[in-house]
């Protein structure tokens, strides 16, 4: 009998004993797989965050704005944080290097600064539009935040190689005939700006008051830039207004253009130039042909003033250029798109009177400043 308990209580110790090793081998067992659980949780958790930040420097890249928390629309630049601006200007004459440095100088108004925030590669196409081509392209391959065209084939030439890129033109006439937005009130896309868009109606008014026997104006300009064949139909429809008739002058490339002006000696009594940025290049040439013809040209900006024609009631391309960079400014800093930000103008207040008083000496013209102001 003693026997047969003392075998039950060691059954009894033994299972006991196997119970107890299974039970911590399931404990280990289970708490392991807790461990790998909550590695495997927090996974995911970084997968996002990479994800996230991808999906932020993607938008940056592209021009779109990262939407802040509280939904306000707007958000400062983070601290620390730098932009990069590509520059593609046509040529180089006074107005459109004025355009760029107003920029800069609006750009710097906002707080953004070169060496500090952002960083700006400005490349000049020297008058050669294949250049722009070259150029635009070196700026989307570099995934600049911002491009800034100035002069409407350079406008032209960024806004054939990216969708994405924010686009803003500056010295551009008309961008909606131009084929850069859907329309100068909505863009619609990634272009936007503003215009250089001239008093035409008024510069000849000046024409007619400055010269009043003239009957018969010769326009000048170049027939590839669609913003000067605007203005130069602007021009006919104002000088028939006034009695007067106009007749349109047309080149293709710089050297044309002495052979042009000469051609109107004898058929005209005064030219009109627009804003035309190859006669901005070859002004000098112009003013001595036209002065030497006894001709008297009003010009659609200062620059070319300055670079001898009579006279203009002209927009300042500095502050022009002004105006973008705080266009610029707001896209960076998230407060606009292009998509719907509006093409901007200079107010009429702001367009100044300016005469070249060598040239009129030449031609023998008096004038009196004050009666423009």
């Amino acid at each position: 009998m003693k026997k047969k308990v003392l075998a039950i209580l060691m059954t009894m110790t033994l299972a006991a004993s196997v119970l107890a090793g299974c039970g911590n081998k399931d404990a280990k067992e289970a708490g392991g797989t807790q461990e790998e659980n909550a590695g495997n949780e927090e996974q995911p958790e970084d997968n996002n965050q990479e994800e996230g930040e991808n999906q932020v420097e993607s938008g940056r890249q592209s021009g779109e704005s990262e939407a802040p928390e509280d939904g306000d629309g707007s958000e400062a630049p983070a601290e620390g944080e730098t932009f990069s601006i590509g520059v593609i200007q046509l040529a180089e004459h006074p107005a459109l290097d004025a355009a760029y440095e107003g920029f800069i100088e609006g750009l710097k108004e906002a707080g953004f600064e070169e060496g500090k925030n952002i960083t700006v590669d400005y490349q000049n196409a020297q008058g050669d539009q294949s250049n722009c081509q070259t150029i635009a392209d070196k700026f989307v391959n570099d995934n600049v935040d911002l491009i800034l065209a100035i002069a409407t084939p350079a406008a032209q030439a960024a806004a054939s190689k990216t969708t994405e890129i924010p686009i803003l033109v500056t010295a551009v006439t008309d961008p909606a005939s131009s084929g850069l937005v859907e329309s100068n009130e909505a863009p619609g896309g990634n272009v936007s700006g503003t215009s250089d868009l001239t008093p035409v109606k008024e510069q000849i008014d000046l024409l007619h008051d400055l010269l009043p026997d003239a009957k018969k104006v010769g326009i000048l300009y170049c027939s590839a830039e669609d913003n000067s064949e605007f203005q130069a139909d602007i021009a006919v429809t104002s000088l028939e207004a006034l009695g007067m008739t106009g007749e349109k002058y047309t080149f293709s490339t710089l050297d044309e253009i002495q052979a042009v002006v000469d051609s109107m000696k004898g058929n005209v009594d005064a030219i009109y130039v627009p804003t035309d940025n190859k006669v901005a290049e070859g002004m000098a040439t112009v003013s001595m042909l036209a002065t030497e013809s006894d001709l008297a040209v009003i010009c659609g900006e200062s620059g070319m003033v300055d670079g001898g024609g009579l006279a203009t009631i002209g927009l300042s391309y500095h502050n022009l250029g002004k105006l973008t960079g705080e266009q610029a400014a707001s896209i960076l800093n998230g407060e606009a798109e292009t998509v719907t930000m509006p093409i901007g103008y200079l107010k009429a207040e702001d367009c100044e009177f300016s005469y070249n008083e060598e040239t009129a000496a030449a031609l023998n013209i008096t004038i009196d400043p004050s009666k423009y102001e």
